[in-house]
């Protein structure tokens, strides 16, 4: 009878996993809701934070189903790029980024957002809150899951 050189992964790591996949599936549905259904036009900006999350919420997926380690270490650099983006994004609205500094072209401004959400939020700040909350999840379920 062989026995199994592997620990057992406690089922709490894989929950962060799920949980991590649900904060980008809900983040990916939200900009498309707000892009296709609503008909906003998103910044570059938005554009960019775009092309960080909408992999994250497939490879996180695929990870938390497969119970693959491999999937959120894929996933790190995406969360960390896409809360970079953000985070300047944030700033740019906050206006502690010189105005100068914008590097949005032709249509919509990323420096004057209009949108608000839930009293007074804007968009770039939901953004910034999600791509935090995966990158805090995965650094979690990376400690747990170390061999």
């Amino acid at each position: 009878m062989a026995t199994s050189t592997e620990r057992p992964r406690p089922m709490r790591a894989w929950a962060v996993l799920v949980v991590a996949w649900g904060v980008a599936l809900v983040s990916t549905l939200g900009a498309l809701f707000l892009g296709e259904v609503m008909g906003m036009t998103p910044c570059l900006l938005c554009w960019y934070q775009r092309i960080f999350m909408f992999p994250l919420a497939l490879i996180l997926g695929m990870a938390a189903f497969a119970e693959d380690r491999r999937g959120a270490i894929y996933a790190m650099p995406l969360a960390l790029g896409g809360a970079a983006m953000a985070g300047y994004h944030s700033a740019l609205i906050a206006g502690w980024v010189p105005k100068w500094w914008v590097p949005c072209g032709t249509g919509p401004s990323c420096s004057e957002q209009r949108l608000e959400v839930l009293g007074g939020i804007q968009i770039p700040w939901l953004s910034l809150v999600a791509f935090i909350a995966v990158v805090i999840l995965l650094f979690g379920y990376l400690r747990k899951t170390r061999s």
